[in-house]
């Protein structure tokens, strides 16, 4: 019954789908509005008002939503598009978190809605301060164990894929072959961009089900600095390639001291909308990594900042952002552990997190369900959300005594082959900066972030200027004595 009824979604959908792309800004309010009074129907189902309050955002023409699914209709080749609704509305949404929830009721451990793995630790450039950068650069994951990952991941709930490295593309021919052979799943690789040629975005295009985050640091002369002359163009190129056969794909940035006014700017963020990219993912610089800089991290008043700066591009653009750390409030906290996703790193180490490098299993040696229930998986289970204020979500950034406490409990390894960095020496680089944190995040916490508006930003971001020009000048005076 349940297969039939997923079949008969999947036949409507389709209908539907292919009725709205002749006109999606008509007819996109319309098919919310069919949903919404087919569910008033059924009086029965108690999640009716939740699933209203969503399908308004897609109903309203003045939201985001609305404006990124008329955008993503638009712009995206059709097979994308049924099997992105296919892949993730129904497999990922409705068949996987029914397995979700009855596997880890049963199983008493998280189930992730995506598994991000990393098919190889080798990449074609070397970007400065990559966390990549602390693993061997000659693991790799064969074909036949991705796919068994995949395989496990299925029945217990999870449709939706990433691969990170090294430099997933790398590994072409097994990306693709893995997408054609698991058709119901959905994929997104994080990547430098510069093997994206012509070819394989058409590829991409005809099995419809994979994506690209693609890296930047910044413009050219930001990106080139970090990743190596004439990098950036070749992005660029990768870039032009994607969007002409309609494969989505989007930008990932890493903000730091010196580029968090770049690539937080509304002008960049417009340069990727018109390149194409359709969402975009920010991280902030953890120091990772015996030889990490410190200083790139960014101070209190840079990241509100950015806090407030990505709500503005949200309300203001036709592009899904989101920003891993300062969206804490909308997911309740930390997202890693099986929670929402899990690492496996080429070697095969199951990691709670892709920036945290302690695991106490490989999944060469257990399953996947097994090692969603190890030790160190375990202590993320029990202790989520690691802080009652959702805008300090990381036990490692904003809260440093919580994963020194979880990983020294349970024994977990260091996976960093390159410098095994103990726990508590990593954590001391990151608790003077939690500390400072938690005094503005707490402010945020009680204050309406609608509040404020964009003056109240670029003011913000001059009287940020303004203290770290005089707190460099004291600097220089310091040594000048």
């Amino acid at each position: 019954m349940q297969s039939l009824k997923v079949s008969a979604i999947k036949f409507a959908l389709k209908h539907v789908v292919d009725w709205a792309l002749v006109n999606p800004e008509d007819r996109i309010p319309k098919i919310v509005n069919l949903i919404k009074k087919v569910s008033y129907i059924n009086k029965n189902d108690g999640g009716r008002n939740k699933r209203n309050l969503v399908l308004n955002t897609f109903a309203d023409q003045e939201t985001l939503m609305y404006k990124w699914l008329v955008r993503w209709m638009k712009e995206m080749d059709p097979r994308v598009t049924h099997k992105f609704f296919n892949n993730v509305a129904v497999n990922a949404g409705f068949v996987g978190n029914r397995l979700k929830w009855q596997t880890s009721n049963r199983e008493n451990c998280n189930v992730p809605f995506a598994i991000l793995m990393d098919p190889t630790s080798q990449c074609n450039i070397h970007c400065i301060g990559c966390w990549a950068a602390e693993y061997d650069k000659t693991d790799n994951m064969e074909y036949e164990l991705l796919d068994r990952i995949i395989r496990e991941g299925k029945k217990l709930g999870t449709f939706f894929y990433l691969y990170s490295g090294g430099e997933p593309t790398i590994r072409k021919k097994d990306l693709l072959k893995l997408a054609e052979v698991h058709d119901d799943c959905f994929f997104m690789s994080f990547t430098n961009g510069t093997l994206l040629d012509e070819k394989f975005a058409k590829r991409c295009a005809e099995l419809g089900n994979m994506s690209f985050a693609i890296s930047v640091e910044g413009y050219e002369e930001e990106t080139d600095f970090r990743r190596g002359k004439g990098s950036f163009q070749k992005m660029m190129e990768g870039m032009d390639n994607l969007k002409k056969y309609g494969v989505p794909f989007g930008f990932a940035c890493c903000y730091h001291r010196q580029n968090i006014y770049t690539v937080g700017s509304e002008e960049f963020v417009d340069f990727l909308i018109d390149k194409g990219c359709i969402f975009g993912w920010y991280f902030t610089y953890i120091p990772i990594g015996k030889d990490a800089v410190v200083d790139l991290m960014v101070e209190p008043e840079e990241r509100e900042w950015m806090f407030h700066q990505i709500r503005h591009i949200r309300k203001d653009r036709k592009i899904f952002v989101i920003d891993f750390w300062n969206d804490g409030d909308y997911i309740r906290g930390c997202i890693a552990g099986g929670k929402n996703y899990l690492h496996i790193n080429a070697r095969g180490d199951v990691e709670p997190c892709a920036f945290i490098h302690y695991a106490s299993v490989n999944i060469r040696n257990v399953s996947l369900l097994e090692a969603l229930k190890s030790p160190i998986f375990k202590q993320y289970r029990w202790n989520m959300p690691f802080n009652s204020n959702h805008l300090r979500p990381c036990p490692l950034l904003d809260n440093p005594d919580e994963l020194e406490n979880m990983v020294i409990s349970t024994g977990a390894y260091s996976t960093q082959t390159l410098d095994h960095e103990d726990v508590r020496d990593l954590c001391a680089k990151c608790r003077p900066m939690a500390k400072k944190w938690a005094k503005t995040a707490n402010r945020l916490w009680q204050t309406d972030p609608q509040a404020i508006n964009y003056k109240n930003i670029q003011l913000m971001k001059k009287q940020i200027e303004e203290k770290i020009r005089k707190r460099e000048k004291k600097a220089v005076e310091a040594v000048s004595e």
